[in-house]
C-alpha cells in the first residue's frame, strides 16, 4: 500500500482485537488504492503466518495465491462488458456463493468492484447477505460515489473512506519500490492527482501518458471548434464508453485545475505541464463558467456510468455547455 496508513491501521487493530466486521464499504477516486487495500485485508485475514501482528506476511501459499488473484475463496465481481454496472444476477450469484463454508481458508471474501454503478435492484439484492452474513463469509465493497449507493446498504458497513495520497509519498514509492528515476517519479506523482494506482501504472506502461497528453490535446482542440466540429468528435468518441469515461475522468481534472487557478487558490494543479494553458484559460473565463463545466464533466460521468444513456446525445449536450474560445 501507498499512503491510507489510518486505514490500515483501523483494519489491523480489528482483526488482532477479533472484532472484523462482515461488511465493508471502501470508497475513494479511481485508482486511489481501493481494490489494494480490499486485497492486502483478504490477505491478512486468511494468512497462514503463526503470528496474527505478522499477517498479512505475503509469503505463504494463501497470500500468494491471493496476490496472484487464483485463491478459490477470493472472488471478485465482473461488471457488464456494455454498459459497465454491476447486474442484479452477478450480485445474486455472490450473495448465494457467501452463503457456503469457504473451501480451505478461514474466511471466504468477496470483493464487489465499482458497487456505485449497480443498480438499485442490484444493490438491494445484497441486503439480506449484509443483515444476516454467514459465519465465515466477509463483503467488501468498492465505489467512487457514496452518493450513488443505498442508505440501508451504508448503514450495514463498515465505511472507509479513502482520500487522495500526497504527491511526495507517491514520488518516494516510485523511486524506491518501482525503480523510477527522480524527475520522472515527481512529474508522475503530480500528475497522478493523488492516485497510486494510476502513478504506477504510468510508470511501467510509458503509453498511458501518451493517452493523457492525446486527451489533454483534443479538449484544448475542442474548446477552439464550432458546433459542428464538436458534435464530429462527439460521434468519434462515443463509440467505446470505457475510453469516453477514462477521457472524461481526465478532462474533469483539467476543468478542475482551470476553476481553481480562475480563483487564485494557490492549489498546484494535477496537470503541471499545462500550466502555462491552464493560468491563460483561468484568466479568459470566469470561475462560475470553469465551475459549470466541471460540473457538466463529473454528471455525465455519473449518468453514463449508472444508466444506459445514449452515449453520443449525452456527449454532444456536455460539449455545448463547454464554454467557447
Amino acid at each position: 500500500m501507498i499512503g491510507h496508513e489510518w486505514a490500515i491501521s483501523q483494519l489491523r487493530k480489528s482483526l488482532l482485537n477479533h472484532r472484523a466486521r462482515h461488511g465493508y464499504l471502501i470508497v475513494g477516486p479511481e485508482s486511489v488504492g481501493k481494490e489494494t487495500l480490499a486485497r492486502a485485508f483478504a490477505m491478512a485475514l486468511n494468512c497462514l503466518h503463526k503470528s496474527e501482528d505478522k499477517r498479512p506476511c505475503g509469503e505463504c501459499s494463501s497470500c500468494q495465491r491471493i496476490l496472484s488473484g487464483n485463491h478459490p475463496d477470493i472472488l471478485y465481481s465482473q461488471q457488464d462488458s456494455h454498459t459497465g454496472a454491476l447486474k442484479v444476477e452477478e450480485v445474486r450469484s455472490f450473495a448465494s456463493k457467501l452463503a457456503l463454508k469457504p473451501y480451505e481458508a478461514r474466511h471466504r471474501v468477496a470483493i464487489l468492484r465499482n458497487f456505485d454503478r449497480a443498480q438499485p435492484l442490484a444493490q438491494d439484492a445484497l441486503l439480506k447477505t449484509l443483515e444476516e452474513p454467514a459465519p465465515h463469509s466477509m463483503l467488501i465493497l468498492l465505489a467512487e460515489d457514496i452518493g450513488r449507493i443505498l442508505p440501508t446498504i451504508t448503514s450495514r458497513s463498515q465505511m472507509i473512506m479513502l482520500r487522495p495520497v500526497p504527491a511526495r509519498a507517491i514520488a518516494l514509492a516510485l523511486r524506491d519500490e518501482y525503480g523510477a528515476d527522480e524527475s520522472q517519479s515527481v512529474l508522475l506523482a503530480q500528475l497522478s492527482g493523488g492516485r497510486p494506482g494510476w502513478a504506477i501504472r504510468a510508470a511501467e506502461q510509458p503509453e498511458l501518458l501518451n493517452e493523457r497528453a492525446e486527451g489533454l490535446e483534443q479538449l484544448q482542440t475542442l474548446l477552439g471548434e464550432n458546433r459542428a466540429g464538436r458534435f464530429a468528435a462527439a460521434e468519434t468518441l462515443s463509440k467505446d464508453k470505457a475510453v469516453l469515461l477514462d477521457r472524461l475522468e481526465l478532462w474533469q481534472t483539467f476543468w478542475r485545475d482551470v476553476m481553481l487557478l480562475a480563483e487564485a487558490s494557490g492549489i498546484q494543479a494535477a496537470n503541471v505541464d499545462k500550466q502555462d494553458y491552464l493560468s491563460a484559460l483561468a484568466g479568459y473565463l470566469t470561475p462560475e463558467e470553469a465551475l459549470k463545466a466541471l460540473k457538466a464533466t463529473r454528471e455525465l460521468i455519473s449518468t453514463l456510468s449508472s444508466t444506459n444513456a445514449n452515449a453520443r446525445l449525452a456527449l454532444e449536450v456536455l460539449l455545448l455547455d463547454y464554454p467557447g474560445l
